[in-house]
């Protein structure tokens, strides 16, 4: 296996090496408003094939593979399903808002797995509030890994200031997702969350670190993979409080707006960088390091101009 290639198809892109499709990328979602339609990456497998995503489970619906999901923007809900509410807990609003695809300016296969996406955002009522310009990238680390890159650049168009947050910052404790999420497959919950020099479970939710990873098993075959995310140095809060599970469910998610809103100003732009390592087999915090530092490196020359 030499290199990752782009393969396009109907309404998605598919990052391919050999005969494995790693990860496909579906840009024209056919999902009902109340799930925020955006696209998302699903399925999403190891280089060996297994399968390290889940794709709308009953749960939470709006939970597909690996998205960029945001719950609070402003009064808007760009995550998928009810907002919570101080007060009156979760409340199914009519505030589910649509990441559009728009177009594809760049899609290169020359020399790696790159692409830039223009997407709007666009409220349920209809009103925009960003433009946005994302890149994606991908290739192999080595014989057992590949990563994942992302970087998203959100410009307010609405002419007013919008507030970024999450539902800690609206009142419920310990509740910060919103970023980039990925859901893990059924057979990952009860496993392993691995942080910088430390392996657990819930109880790292919240936690502060540059990276954070999750390791478990698959049915059918009983082997082992690692899903390990990294935030880049010059993102918003690095290193940032992650939201992760896995006693009711596996996901990880690298929340800048834990805990704290930012405002994006009028006519602004809000940068965030992300990589995401998946890798064969299972996973200690050394390796976890490792995979990270693997990563790390390759995401200035996937995500440059």
């Amino acid at each position: 296996m030499s290199r990752i290639r782009i393969d396009t198809m109907d309404g998605r892109l598919g990052f391919t090496a050999g005969s494995v499709v790693l990860a496909e990328y579906v840009h024209r979602p056919d999902n009902p408003q109340l799930e925020s339609p955006r696209p998302y990456f699903s399925p999403i497998r190891t280089l060996s094939g297994e399968l390290v995503s889940l794709y709308r489970p009953h749960d939470h619906v709006w939970h597909k593979g690996i998205t960029w999901s945001l719950p609070v923007v402003g009064d808007e809900n760009f995550w998928g399903g009810p907002t919570f509410v101080k007060g009156q807990g979760y409340v199914q609003l009519p505030n589910n808002g649509t990441q559009g695809h728009r177009e594809f300016p760049v899609v290169d296969d020359e020399s790696t797995a790159r692409f830039v996406e223009a997407l709007d955002w666009v409220t349920e009522g209809g009103e925009q509030l960003f433009e946005e310009q994302r890149t994606v990238a991908a290739t192999l680390l080595d014989d057992d890994s590949w990563l994942l890159a992302f970087a998203t650049s959100m410009r307010n168009v609405s002419g007013r200031p919008i507030p970024i947050g999450s539902p800690t910052t609206r009142g419920r404790e310990n509740a910060g997702y919103g970023g980039l999420f990925w859901r893990g497959p059924r057979s990952f919950t009860g496993g392993s969350v691995l942080a910088p020099g430390i392996a657990g479970g819930d109880e790292l939710r919240g936690t502060r670190a540059p990276w954070m990873g999750f390791t478990g098993r698959h049915d059918v075959t009983g082997a082992a993979s690692t899903i390990v995310m990294i935030d880049d140095a010059g993102n918003l809060q690095h290193p940032p409080q992650w939201f992760a599970r896995s006693e009711e469910f596996a996901c990880l998610c690298p929340a800048p707006f834990f805990s704290e809103e930012h405002v994006v100003e009028p006519g602004a732009t809000l940068d965030l960088r992300y990589g995401v390592v998946i890798a064969d087999g299972a996973s200690d915090p050394d390796r976890a390091a490792a995979l990270a530092a693997a990563g790390s490196a390759r995401l200035p020359d996937l995500l440059s101009p």
